[in-house]
């Protein structure tokens, strides 16, 4: 065997082995996230705080009616909602009207922040729905996102011991058309899931997850104010991480929600996946770096390349085998098992190619600090900062 290809094969056997401590790790992660929200806990309606929930809009998009009425029909005693928009132009605000037409009983207002003034213009329409909301108990959620009808039952009760600061869900992906929507999904509901979990396993929650964060005006005053993450990407990230830095724990809820990607083609896929790796390379860098050893298909591939190139291709097309193995194995644990991705069993024969990818959207995340998020371009600073290009 030459050198160059026994260099190729043990490369590939070197990644095989690391992304099969990965599965392993995961696998425990799954039955340690099982075992812990098995049987969530019930709590009294009058022990239940009034809440508001905040739904920060931009225009249309796949499937927006049906997902906000899911936070209209919440089995909860006290709520209201917030919907946040730059202005009344804003084509999301007809949805709005339909809906409260539809739930007349709910408690509904709306609050316009203007034109954004700094790079995150989420965070922009955050910092004026915080001026408004009526409650000491938050919810922040997505647009794109549905949820069924006990999410703030079991949502909010963590939050009341005064210990807890931010409370977060986990979520599996919903295609919306097409093939690069199917990938993403999967990409959600998996590779995030499993990331999620690997870095809860290695100490004490430090993060956040944008879809849903429950929380108080009082930790995210003790945390420095939400506006101040109005300059970061992953202002998610950055609002769990403070959270935590200021004393509080940040926990999952045993509610699974649904995250619809809303990206069909393949150019706005990409766009989306290369600004969440290259947000994670400049906001947590070296979790980002490690990422890479959790990867099975590229090292699967190498093997089996430098397998054939030195004369033991049976053994590289084994390496290969497992590594495909791996991934079917992953995908049905993590998606079907930690969220309840059903396409993560029917469809786990294509998560090998979104393996795949992710670690080519990894590759990617090193070429350059510019990210394009709704038609704007921005460049990534250090620390997750971003300013407008």
């Amino acid at each position: 065997m030459n050198l160059a290809a026994q260099s190729v094969l043990w490369i590939g056997i070197a990644g095989i082995l690391t992304s099969t401590g990965y599965l392993l790790m995961l696998l425990w992660g799954v039955w340690r996230f099982r075992r812990r929200h098995a049987c969530p806990p019930q709590t009294a309606d009058s022990q239940l705080p009034a809440v508001t929930m905040m739904k920060p809009l931009y225009g249309l998009e796949p499937g927006l009616e049906e997902n906000l009425e899911t936070f209209f029909l919440q089995d909860y005693p006290q709520f209201e909602i917030l919907f946040g928009t730059r202005d009344t132009s804003d084509p999301a605000l007809e949805v709005v009207r339909r809906l409260c037409q539809r739930h007349p009983k709910v408690n509904v207002r709306i609050v316009y922040s203007g034109e954004p003034t700094r790079a995150n213009a989420k965070v922009c329409t955050l910092e004026e729905m915080f001026r408004s909301t009526a409650h000491e108990y938050v919810v922040i959620s997505d647009s794109d996102v549905s949820v069924g009808r006990e999410y703030l039952r079991r949502l909010i009760p963590p939050l009341c011991d005064g210990r807890t600061g931010l409370v977060m869900c986990l979520y599996r992906g919903v295609p919306t058309g097409g093939l690069w929507s199917s990938l993403e999904a999967l990409g959600m509901s998996v590779e995030m899931t499993g990331g999620v979990l690997a870095a809860s396993m290695m100490g004490e929650v430090d993060f956040a997850l944008g879809p849903t964060m429950a929380t108080t005006r009082t930790a995210v005053d003790a945390a420095g104010g939400i506006a101040q993450l109005a300059d970061y990407c992953a202002d998610d990230y950055v609002l769990g991480n403070r959270i935590q830095q200021a004393g509080y724990k940040v926990e999952f809820s045993s509610e699974i929600i649904n995250h619809y990607v809303v990206n069909r083609s393949f150019a706005a896929s990409v766009r989306h996946n290369l600004r969440w790796m290259k947000s994670t390379l400049h906001s947590i860098p070296g979790g980002h770096m490690s990422s890479v050893l959790g990867y099975a298909m590229p090292f699967g591939l190498l093997a089996a390349l430098g397998g054939t190139l030195g004369g033991h291709a049976v053994l590289g097309m084994e390496l290969l085998a497992w590594t495909l193995l791996n991934r079917l194995l992953m995908c049905a644990a993590v998606g079907w098992g930690v969220v309840g991705d059903r396409r993560a069993l029917t469809h786990c024969w294509l998560y090998p190619l979104r393996d795949l990818m992710g670690f080519l959207f990894w590759v990617g995340s090193f070429m350059g600090s510019t990210v394009e998020w709704r038609g704007e371009r921005y460049k990534l600073l250090k620390g997750g900062r971003m300013q407008r290009w």
